[in-house]
């Protein structure tokens, strides 16, 4: 197959995976094809002992992703078989799973689909030019990607309550003050600055990355001794490979 009919592009540079989507025609709009290669290149990724990061972006000029292309997933005759459609592949809990860092470069149109990718990685860096919205009460719906959920745990609750109810457009400076975005550069800069933070990371302990992003993510449900008792089993635990290496 020829890469402009790929939805996504999977590659690898050194030690760092690159998850490019690959549908800038249709601004990267989130199709059923994007899903299941998105899920593979994911397993791909997170099953490679050679990878130490992953890399998420976009291709094109106007949008990392403009959201689920709604000729699949909006205009079916039932919306219970179109987000069947979406849950046939658990995309969102793979993301999950991958101890991996997750490092996403976000431009253009991030919308829908776009922000709760975004959500899933770990580190999110934005052009310039970025903008982030959820439209999903506009057309009557509820988001179905995990953003009612995961929108609120990066954002906080009242602005991401303000996106989520009012349809609202937030710019990637808004983003970043909210703890959406965690660096804004130049849309020319994107690229690079995202491979080197990526590059960056995958130079660490990837041991010792992957016991943070555990305290972090399942800490976060856990009372405050009860997340302290977890990081210092993690710890313990880290310590003890070191000196079984």
């Amino acid at each position: 197959m020829a890469q402009d009919e790929l939805t996504v592009l999977y590659s690898k540079d050194g030690a760092v995976a690159r998850i490019v989507l690959n549908r800038p025609r249709r601004l990267n709009a989130f199709n059923v094809q994007m899903r299941d290669d998105l899920f593979a290149a994911l397993e791909a990724a997170r099953d490679d002992p050679d990878v130490r990061c992953i890399l998420i972006s976009g291709t094109g000029d106007r949008a990392f992703c403009a959201g689920a292309d709604l000729t699949e997933f909006g205009s079916t005759p039932s919306q219970a078989v179109a987000r069947r459609v979406r849950w046939e592949r658990d995309l969102w809990g793979l993301f999950l799973s991958i101890a991996k860092p997750l490092v996403v470069a976000l431009h253009g149109f991030v919308i829908g689909s776009g922000v709760e990718i975004a959500c899933l990685c770990d580190i999110r860096i934005a052009a310039e030019n970025a903008t982030f919205r959820m439209p999903e009460t506009a057309l009557g719906m509820v988001p179905a990607a995990g953003g009612s959920q995961t929108l609120p745990r990066v954002m906080g609750q009242g602005d991401a309550l303000e996106v989520l109810l009012a349809n609202a457009q937030v710019s990637a400076f808004r983003a970043l003050s909210t703890g959406f975005v965690h660096r804004v550069v130049a849309p020319e800069e994107l690229a690079d600055s995202a491979l080197t933070l990526a590059e960056q990371l995958a130079s660490l302990d990837i041991n010792a990355l992957a016991a943070i992003k555990q305290a972090v993510f399942t800490g976060m449900d856990l009372s405050m001794d009860q997340g302290l008792a977890l990081e210092h089993r993690l710890a313990a635990r880290l310590m003890t490979g070191m000196l079984e290496r």
